[in-house]
């Protein structure tokens, strides 16, 4: 009989809160989706706030802005390396408390690649529907917004707030890591 210890165990749990995280985030991006093509598509741009925010339904076949139309098997293939690292990274990840913000980081990132990826399998585009008027903004959705916001905040915590010492976890050589210090 294997015994787990108190470590894998709420390592596990942690895992286990990554991934019900991520499915409900991946929920309320494709509910966002549904409502926008329900009520948006073939249908006028809706005002929230006059020259400010509007809902606008746009079809997309590139990526973020636009950019790289009709690259759908390009951006599901780049998906499923990113998804590969974060898996990689939240299970080599230690337990300890000042780790929750990179969980909830990458779990956002990860659920953001995965709403995109749900959209370019089934549709063959990427459903956007939120504008910002006031700025011209191009038009994005709410998994956009998880990997946007998610990632500005990974940088300035990768910069600012963990160490080198604290993510050395990520290390694939810990012999060699430790032997440059």
């Amino acid at each position: 009989m294997r015994v787990i210890s108190q470590s894998a165990k709420r390592k596990r749990k942690r895992l286990i809160m990554d991934l019900i995280f991520i499915v409900v985030l991946i929920a309320i991006d494709q509910l966002t989706k549904y409502l926008a093509v329900w009520k948006l598509k073939d249908k006028p741009a809706f005002k929230i706030i006059d020259g400010v925010l509007e809902l606008n339904y746009l079809e997309n076949q590139g990526a973020a802005f636009g950019m790289l139309q009709n690259q759908g098997g390009f951006f599901i293939f780049v998906a499923i390396i990113v998804l590969g690292v974060i898996g990689y990274i939240l299970d080599k990840t230690p337990n300890a408390g000042k780790y929750t913000l990179l969980h909830v980081l990458l779990s956002l990132i990860a659920a953001g690649a995965v709403g995109n990826m749900i959209d370019r399998i089934r549709l063959n585009y990427v459903v956007d529907f939120i504008y910002i008027i006031l700025i011209n903004f191009p038009i994005f959705n709410v998994a956009d917004m998880y990997v946007s916001f998610s990632t500005v905040i990974l940088v300035f915590a990768l910069l600012f707030y963990y160490k080198e010492s604290d993510l050395s976890f990520i290390s694939f050589n810990q012999k060699k890591y430790r032997e440059l210090n």
